[in-house]
């Protein structure tokens, strides 16, 4: 009778065992797939690298280094450097030096890579010394759909700085407290004929020595679509615009909203590009707060200081500059001061005007106007006021 019992010990006993070693064959067997996994790293790392030259994006780095055991894939790469060349004419168009990269995927997910970068970087135009210096303290990148054409891009980068360097001195170009952009292919999109749908975000940025009203801290949100891309392929901007247009492509801008101090935009519209390289098109604004912007624009100056004929050709044509002149001059000699004061508060005459042009609407709960900016052959227009010229693309 006692040896059923421990008939019975011996089997339950055993079956303790199973679970530990499926566990240990599992372990072993995770393990061999990782450290295949890591051996293939460079295989693969050189076959996209061939496939990124094909294109013209040439990448490489001093060290590199695989990690991540036992559920994903580091790779570290040190002092990398990336150069881009056009195809057409196989000249460089920019070079680029990090301090580091790392790259993780996670093994069950291999075709989704999130990269992150390590400043500063230099960066070049690819046909002389270093002419851009940027930081950041955090850069990140994330891309889906490798290896094969990648179907989404992120890109996030947290105080970002963009320096101009002269001889030895970093003149600042641009700053920002946050800065993101994101990238993918509309549904349906074919190969031949992306269609690139764009969301750009910046929090408190600004852009020295381009425009005044740029470098005041400014937040933004965009989102638009770009048509008329045959690829992704590094080219010249002169030669990515013409084909652009060539294919009558055109970017539409689906939302963008603006605010800087107390004005406030939203924009829609879209825009496309001339036979000879000047932007054409129009986009519907509606603005709270505008009268903070025309002493940026420089029209109220232009009554204040004396409008000379070819600021007038530029902003209102048909009007003489000698008219303008003879018409302060009366207004002094009716009531002496009043072409003075006249011209002090130009700024007032010219807000009133602009607010003229649109219907009055609300946006967020202030009061705004609505109207067109257009964009004829490069000339950017403001109601009668031409406020810019935007040189040809190409």
């Amino acid at each position: 009778m006692s040896r059923l019992p421990q008939a019975r010990r011996r089997r339950s006993l055993w079956g303790l065992f199973i679970a530990p070693i499926l566990l240990l064959i599992a372990a072993v067997a995770w393990s061999a797939f990782w450290f295949f996994a890591a051996s293939q790293v460079d295989v693969q790392a050189d076959a996209w690298r061939a496939r990124e030259a094909k294109a013209g994006r040439v990448y490489d780095c001093a060290k590199r280094s695989v990690a991540g055991f036992p559920f994903r894939l580091e790779v570290r790469c040190s002092d990398p450097t990336v150069a881009l060349f056009s195809q057409a004419a196989g000249t460089p168009l920019m070079n680029a030096k990090l301090d580091e990269i790392l790259v993780v995927a996670q093994v069950w997910d291999p075709k989704r890579i999130i990269a992150e970068f390590k400043g500063p970087a230099v960066i070049a135009d690819g046909r002389g010394p270093a002419s851009f210096n940027a930081n950041w303290s955090v850069g990140q990148a994330s891309v889906r759909g490798l290896p094969g054409p990648p179907q989404r891009a992120d890109l996030v980068f947290e105080q970002p700085t963009i320096d101009r360097v002269e001889g030895n001195t970093a003149v600042p170009t641009a700053r920002a407290d946050h800065a993101e952009l994101h990238g993918r292919l509309a549904d349906g999109t074919p190969p031949d004929q992306p269609v690139l749908e764009t969301a750009l975000q910046i929090a408190n940025g600004s852009i020295q020595g381009a425009h005044p009203l740029l470098a005041e801290p400014f937040n933004t949100d965009i989102q638009g679509r770009v048509t008329g891309l045959k690829d992704f392929r590094p080219k010249p901007w002169p030669e990515r615009f013409r084909e652009i247009q060539a294919a009558g492509g055109h970017v539409e801008i689906v939302q963008a909203r603006i605010q800087q101090g107390e004005l406030l935009a939203i924009a829609a519209g879209t825009l496309s590009l001339t036979a000879n390289g000047n932007i054409d098109g129009e986009v519907q604004m509606t603005v709270a707060g505008i009268e903070k912007v025309i002493p940026a624009l420089g029209l109220d100056k232009m009554l204040e200081n004396g409008v000379p004929q070819g600021t007038l050709d530029r902003v209102a044509p048909g009007v003489k500059s000698q008219d303008v002149s003879n018409l302060l001059g009366a207004l002094d000699r009716a009531i002496p001061g009043l072409g003075k004061v006249v011209k002090q508060n130009a700024n007032v005459g010219v807000a009133l005007g602009i607010n003229a042009l649109g219907k009055e609407t609300t946006l967020e709960g202030r009061n705004a106007r609505t109207f067109p900016l257009r964009f004829s052959d490069g000339v950017v227009v403001l109601g009668p006021f031409k406020v810019a010229r935007v040189p040809p693309l190409f």
